[in-house]
């Protein structure tokens, strides 16, 4: 398992620096592109537009959903990040103004790099997914979570818990967003009645927060994920101790006994033709949970690294994690 470790670094560094070197290029060339067409008014239209939705429609409830759900934004203190304010998106689940003395479980999401939490309602549609099954009665409903886990959109902070003073972002997540969440709405304030999951690095920080907190989240989900840890010095410092404790293909077996204990479930998936480095670690996770017993499924989906291959199996996400969640 070091010797795994120490490459760690290595493999899933040039893996992640390639998707934001992509990422950043893509959108200068776009913005660019934009500009020469169209001038700097319709230009910065289309840029938005395309931030928001990623070439998709506008997310919209179909004309069958008589009650829908409602979008909050909270800015929360959090102490983990030396009492910054940070951005949290809300999203409660119809019906959660009028049964008010219902109580909900909640599915934490966390966006990938570069991203913000307003991608998983308007790119993914998460909220209209949400909407359409509880109108249709395929599931009870569930509060939608998105915290912001960075400084700024173009800021890699890899939900962990940095070197850095007052860079704790995976306590951030674990603890105070958690917290605050129980104090402000009506959830089941227990780990059976919480998901966590994400895209990309977001996947990556669910797997890796839920090994370090088994006792918190009941079910784990990543969506195109990866479980060897980016050794981003600024993160990490260099320091092999760390970058292997923030590496669940590491760190899975010194916890298997609790998660077994506390009934966790992953659920996750990597694309066809997206890395092969991400494909091969979600399968050795895939081993190491099955050798340590522990309930999950792993599957390769047709598809590559996109908001096409999320956005099409967000609703099935929801499902998988509203249907094993403790509900009210």
């Amino acid at each position: 398992m070091t010797a795994m470790a120490a490459t760690a670094g290595a493999g899933a560094g040039s893996e992640a620096g390639h998707k934001r070197a992509g990422a950043v290029s893509v959108a200068t060339a776009l913005l660019v592109a934009a500009f020469l067409a169209v001038g700097s008014l319709g230009a910065y239209r289309y840029v938005l537009n395309f931030w928001l939705y990623r070439g998709f429609p506008a997310p919209r409830d179909p004309a069958f959903v008589k009650v829908a759900g409602t979008e909050q934004q909270l800015q929360l203190r959090s102490a983990a990040l030396g009492g910054r304010r940070q951005l949290v998106d809300v999203y409660l689940p119809p019906g959660y103004a009028q049964d008010v003395n219902r109580r909900y479980p909640v599915f934490y999401l966390l966006h990938g790099f570069p991203g913000r939490p307003a991608a998983f309602l308007s790119t993914v549609k998460l909220g209209v997914d949400e909407d359409v099954l509880v109108n249709q009665g395929r599931i009870r409903p569930v509060i939608l979570v998105m915290p912001f886990g960075s400084t700024g959109t173009f800021t890699d902070k890899e939900w962990a818990d940095g070197i850095g003073a007052h860079e704790g972002w995976e306590t951030f997540v674990a603890r105070d967003v958690v917290r605050a969440i129980d104090a402000r709405y009506r959830t089941i304030p227990n780990a059976s009645a919480r998901a966590i999951g994400g895209l990309s690095e977001g996947g990556y920080g669910a797997v890796n927060i839920a090994l370090h907190h088994p006792r918190e989240f009941r079910v784990v989900e990543s969506w195109s994920g990866y479980e060897l840890a980016d050794g981003i010095s600024s993160i990490y410092g260099g320091r092999q101790a760390l970058i292997r404790y923030n590496s669940p293909l590491v760190r899975l077996r010194a916890v298997a006994a609790a998660l077994r204990r506390d009934h966790a479930y992953f659920w996750f998936y990597s694309g066809s033709t997206e890395s092969p480095s991400f494909r091969k670690q979600n399968a050795k996770f895939a081993g190491e949970l099955a050798r340590a017993r522990i309930p999950h499924r792993f599957f390769i989906i047709n598809g590559g690294h996109n908001w096409a291959v999320w956005r099409a199996n967000g609703s099935t996400a929801l499902q998988v994690a509203a249907t094993r969640l403790q509900h009210g």
